[in-house]
């Protein structure tokens, strides 16, 4: 099965593509933690786009949710048509620094990477496309 959701790329539209997301995830029966990650991913990919895909301007995001019933796996694709930019470029944060000697930034994307089964990023057709995916056992 596809969903799909398509939202002005701004921080007040990171409630709905996570409801419309939420929805799909508990009409799955998805368990609270594979829940839990999933929607901390979203946050964290969402306002990302938000805040950097287009600035100064807003532009588009498309979030598409394919469910794999049988194999009880989840991928959402993130696209948008701003500014080319790979997050998985960016070297991970040392997380054994305290917080004061830690560069800013790149902490979301290191969470998603440890949370989901495959994270994968690709520049096509002028999109940024990222694309996370979960087991939901």
């Amino acid at each position: 099965m596809n969903y799909e959701i398509t939202v002005p790329a701004e921080l007040e539209k990171l409630k709905d593509v996570n409801d419309f997301i939420v929805e799909k995830l508990d009409e799955l029966d998805c368990p609270p933690r594979a829940q839990v990650q999933l929607e901390i991913a979203i946050e964290e990919i969402f306002v990302n786009i938000a805040n950097y895909a287009y600035n100064p301007v807003i532009g588009k995001a498309t979030v598409r949710m394919d469910v794999d019933e049988d194999a009880r796996r989840v991928s959402l694709r993130f696209e948008d048509e701003g500014t080319p930019y790979n997050p998985l470029a960016r070297e991970d944060p040392d997380i054994t620094l305290g917080v004061e000697d830690r560069g800013v930034g790149g902490l979301g994307i290191y969470m998603t990477k440890k949370s989901m089964d495959d994270v994968v990023y690709s520049y096509e057709d002028g999109k940024n496309i990222l694309v996370i995916t979960k087991q939901i056992k």
